[in-house]
């Protein structure tokens, strides 16, 4: 860090600050001046040799969408055997920003949420911008879903019992594919887990200018993010389900946990996505966690407070099941 620590360094705590420390040597220059290529190449996560959390069974698919064929991964949980019946479903989107993001980026979590759930996690690996800017990544969402409902059996997955969630970007994604089902009259998730998702685009909530410096995520840089999602041709227009924040209703939508960091510009959007959930009559859980910064979700066995978060999301699906 600077030799002036910013304003919020007090507020993460041990694990945040070390994690703080290594992105900066990591990132010489923003992802904003890096661009698309070399970002990806710079915070590519590599497979792991020794995953934290071994399952028996994790099956690598590839499956059809208007946009040609898509991989997926789908993770099995350990903890009961194949005549135990179908299982219930989360499909989760990753985040970065719709321009960053791999399979092998959310291994480890969607690993420890089968794990530890004893759901099903489908994991997808959707088209990124700005090589396919919006609405690409959302149409890939929308074919997975539905072809993981017509597939379910197959699978060893209750089509009834499927869940969407994602982080940042992937939480976007989840909320705005429950909002197009919705629309279109189709059967919906049975929840949604949204970690700190980026649904507004309008940067004015007080965490955009609080956190304007924070780790990973810069304001600067979300909003180069945002940029590359919409793609040049986009004319300022921006509709819901690209910024799920300006849907006139929420409406019916499925129950929802929303998990969101203290040190993020995306915080209170987030939160206030939370709060007109429950005002539309959604059934609503939201978490803000403590002490650290956007992207800890997925850093399982660096933040203490990420196992924490995974737990949640285990109780919740365990909790969406038993319901």
């Amino acid at each position: 860090m600077n030799e002036v620590n910013p304003s919020y360094w007090n507020r993460l705590d041990a694990d945040a600050r070390y994690a703080a420390q290594v992105i900066a040597g990591t990132l010489k220059k923003p992802v904003r001046e890096l661009g698309a290529e070399a970002a990806r190449k710079l915070l590519a996560t590599p497979p792991a040799e020794q995953p934290i959390t071994p399952l028996d069974r994790v099956e690598r698919l590839t499956l059809p969408a208007r946009s040609g064929e898509l991989r997926a991964r789908l993770y099995h949980p350990d903890d009961a055997p194949p005549s135990a019946g179908p299982r219930p479903a989360l499909v989760y989107l990753h985040g970065g920003g719709f321009v960053l993001g791999t399979l092998d980026g959310v291994d480890e979590v969607c690993r420890a949420i089968a794990a530890r759930s004893g759901w099903a996690v489908f994991s997808l690996e959707y088209r990124l911008a700005p090589e396919n800017p919006y609405p690409a990544a959302l149409d890939d969402c929308l074919d997975a879903f539905a072809w993981l409902r017509r597939a379910a059996s197959g699978l060893g997955v209750d089509p009834h019992m499927i869940a969407v969630g994602g982080d940042s970007a992937g939480g976007n994604l989840a909320a705005a594919l429950c909002l197009k089902l919705r629309d279109l009259g189709l059967a919906r998730p049975v929840s949604q887990v949204l970690v700190y998702p980026a649904v507004d685009g309008a940067f004015a909530t007080p965490s955009w200018t609080e956190f304007a410096d924070a780790p990973l995520l810069t304001s600067a840089d979300a909003r180069w993010f945002w940029e590359q999602y919409l793609g040049p041709d986009h004319g300022g227009a921006v509709d819901h389900y690209a910024a799920p924040m300006r849907a006139e209703s929420l409406r019916d939508l499925p129950p929802a946990l929303v998990l969101t960091a203290e040190v993020d510009p995306l915080r209170d959007d987030a939160e206030a996505y939370a709060e007109r959930l429950r005002r539309d009559g959604v059934d609503v859980t939201v978490t803000r966690c403590a002490g650290v910064f956007h992207g800890f979700f997925t850093e399982v066995g660096v933040f203490a407070r990420t196992d924490e978060a995974i737990s949640q999301v285990a109780r919740h699906l365990r909790g969406v099941a038993g319901s």
